[in-house]
């Protein structure tokens, strides 16, 4: 292996070979701790610390860095007490997840760190994100992530690489190509030879390092840093390197050939650097003994605290109210009395600007949002006002989209996220259930994004244009989730999603967007989150629903003068008024929980199974649901109709009124 040392004090080079080594002692320390059983998981890095030691060096130390598994050597690099990163390993309350995640799947934004979660490939869309930022607060940064080669087969590698080009972000995509993704070969994922064949492709530069090189890693990476902060683009950097133990400990190695690993075992990073500079007379004998005794110190040092402390205490109390960033929702009344006549779609498009006035760090992303303005036509004319930077048409990748909105956070910005139908957010599911909704619970980062949501039947679109999926996020905890009936509901809530440093899915009505007029102020105003209404006082039965159950509930009430009905808006699906669906039964004593959505596994379910667990004294007739059938949503006008509830509503009404 060949070193060259130009343009390096012997301090400097010292200084690497400290950094260097001390990810491996630590590591030498934790497999020792693993087989005694006192950490219960380890991902060895052995073999690949100058591709994490070089690129953190090479850094600034308030640019991000997203790292990986096998990336010690950045949190070490970065000067993240023992003490904490100990405590983090044994689950302990000190670190950085307070027990609740595991090794590398943190973050700390004192550190400029963004860890990742186990599904591999969604951080490349939070580097994203934080160099977007950079971008538009002017700031001269790179940010670089990591990523494997095992890792670039998921989709998120394409759309991050994809949205760095098209955007000319400063970020550095680390490849570290060590031949294997767990036990399957490279030839396995791909068919090209190397990913310096990828950069061309995006019409972005790629360069190729040999990964256990430290000074070649830190040149190569502190060049294209420099590059990039000058001229913001993205770079792909492929560091060839190789992990000498398994994917995890209990994986084991049996499946590398025994030739292979003897081949790595003379490229190692550690011995090959320490002996060149032996030879050239910059390192002694007992300089590394004191550096190895200092760095073991330090160890103990931080293991001792670490097992001082005992396990976190369950408080119930605290793992509830950590679900989300502390904010307190409150309803802001306009200025003014001045109102107008406005549409459903007007007036969420009135509440998305008056939000971009107000908030100077907002950012709206979606597909044809710019020049065409959405094909709902809520985003049209925005660019004259806000312009290209903030108004962002996106490639077709709403995974990429919805990491670059949490990047955006990370790095201070708000966004919202339209998807161009609800039914398209499958594509974003992962960023959305595994990112969004568990990055604070984990280690505290606010997830500042709102994802737009234009849902439901009734316009003809057939099975991928109509769906109602509110359910699929109402099971996961740690987002929020809205979905206005009205327009004056539609620009409050959509308001106060904005203003709120949590994740929100806002569902709004297609078949409503034009339909509906109503009076709603002028100015700027926002309504309780968590919140129900009473849409229609009435003394027989209740209908709790929400979206088009409010219209489908209250012209049935019209058709049936003789019923008296109360109809249970309930606007915010999580959090839902349990307050106000209580105060209405216990008024009526006969609850229907209504809703467009298919019925089994539906929101309506949780609703109907509290109120009888909570309600049932209060109760005069079984707790009644109505909701679509249980089919995909069809699309000739016939079979639609009768999918949806509305035709069954008045025979459900009478039912539970005679019961």
């Amino acid at each position: 292996m060949r070193f060259n040392k130009s343009g390096y004090s012997n301090e400097e080079l010292l200084h690497l070979y400290k950094e260097l080594i001390t990810p491996r002692l630590i590591e030498e320390k934790m497999l020792i701790l693993l087989r005694q059983g006192k950490i219960s998981k380890w991902f060895s890095g052995i073999g690949q610390e100058a591709v994490s030691v070089g690129a953190v060096q090479a850094l600034n130390q308030d640019e991000y860095i997203l790292p990986m598994h096998r990336n010690l050597g950045v949190f070490t690099g970065r000067n993240v007490p023992f003490s904490r990163l100990f405590a983090q390993f044994q689950g302990k309350l000190s670190g950085f997840t307070k027990g609740r995640d595991r090794s590398f799947h943190f973050g700390s934004r004192e550190h400029h760190i963004v860890g990742m979660i186990s599904h591999l490939g969604p951080q490349m869309a939070l580097a994203d994100g934080i160099a977007l930022a950079n971008r538009l607060k002017e700031d001269k940064k790179a940010t670089l992530v990591f990523t494997g080669d095992g890792a670039s087969s998921e989709g998120d590698f394409h759309e991050a690489l994809n949205v760095a080009a098209v955007w000319d972000l400063p970020v550095i995509f680390v490849i570290e190509n060590n031949g294997y993704g767990l036990s399957t070969p490279s030839h396995e994922q791909f068919k090209f030879d190397s990913f310096l064949s990828k950069g061309p492709a995006y019409g972005i530069e790629a360069v190729q390092v040999d990964g256990n090189n430290i000074l070649e890693v830190h040149k190569t990476v502190s060049h294209w840093a420099k590059e990039i902060r000058k001229n913001p683009r993205p770079v792909i950097v492929e560091a060839l390197t190789f992990r000498m133990r398994g994917h995890e400990e209990a994986s084991g190695t049996k499946y590398v050939p025994k030739a292979l690993m003897e081949h790595w075992a003379k490229k190692d990073p550690v011995e090959n650097y320490e002996q060149y500079l032996l030879k050239g007379k910059i390192l002694t004998q007992k300089l590394i003994d004191n550096y190895k005794a200092e760095i073991k110190a330090e160890i103990d040092k931080g293991l001792d605290t670490a097992y001082a402390e005992s396990l976190p205490e369950f408080k119930e109390e605290t793992e509830l109210s950590d679900m989300f960033f502390p904010y307190e929702t409150r309803a802001k009344a306009p200025e003014s009395k001045t109102k107008t006549e406005k549409r459903f779609v007007d007036a969420i498009s009135d509440g998305l600007k008056q939000s971009l006035e107000r908030f100077e760090n907002l950012v709206v992303m979606g597909q044809d949002i710019a020049e065409y303005g959405g094909v709902f036509k809520i985003t049209e004319g925005f660019i004259d006002t806000f312009g290209k930077d903030r108004i962002r048409n996106t490639p077709l990748c709403e995974s990429a989209i919805i990491g670059t909105g949490l990047g955006l956070s990370i790095n201070g910005y708000k966004s919202v996220v339209e998807m161009q139908f609800a039914d398209f957010v499958t594509c974003g599911f992962n960023q959305i259930v595994n990112n969004l909704a568990k990055i604070h619970y984990r280690w505290g980062q606010q997830a500042d994004v709102v994802v737009r949501m234009p849902t439901g039947a009734g316009v003809g679109a057939g099975p991928f244009h109509s769906q109602s999926n509110e359910a699929w996020f109402f099971h996961t905890p740690g987002l929020k989730i809205v979905y206005p009936s009205n327009p004056y509901d539609a620009k409050g809530l959509l308001n106060a999603a904005i203003e709120d440093p949590n994740p929100y899915m806002y569902f709004e009505h297609k078949a409503l967007y034009r339909s509906l007029s109503q009076e709603i102020p002028d100015d700027y105003y926002t309504l309780e989150v968590g919140k129900a209404q009473v849409a229609l006082e009435g003394n027989d039965l209740s209908i709790v629903t929400y979206g088009m159950g409010v219209h489908w509930a209250k012209s049935l009430a019209e058709e049936l003068p003789h019923i008296s009905v109360e109809v249970v808006d309930l606007r915010t699906l999580s959090p839902w008024d349990k307050e106000t669906v209580s105060e209405s039964v216990k008024k009526t004593n006969k609850v229907l929980v209504l809703h467009e959505d298919t019925l089994i596994g539906g929101v309506g379910a949780e609703i109907a199974a509290w109120i009888s667990e909570h309600l049932f004294q209060w109760l005069d007739a079984p707790v009644m649901r109505l909701a679509s059938l249980d089919t995909p949503v069809p699309f000739t006008k016939t079979l639609e109709e009768n999918f949806l509830p509305q035709k069954r509503l008045k025979s459900k009404v009478t039912e539970l009124y005679d019961y």
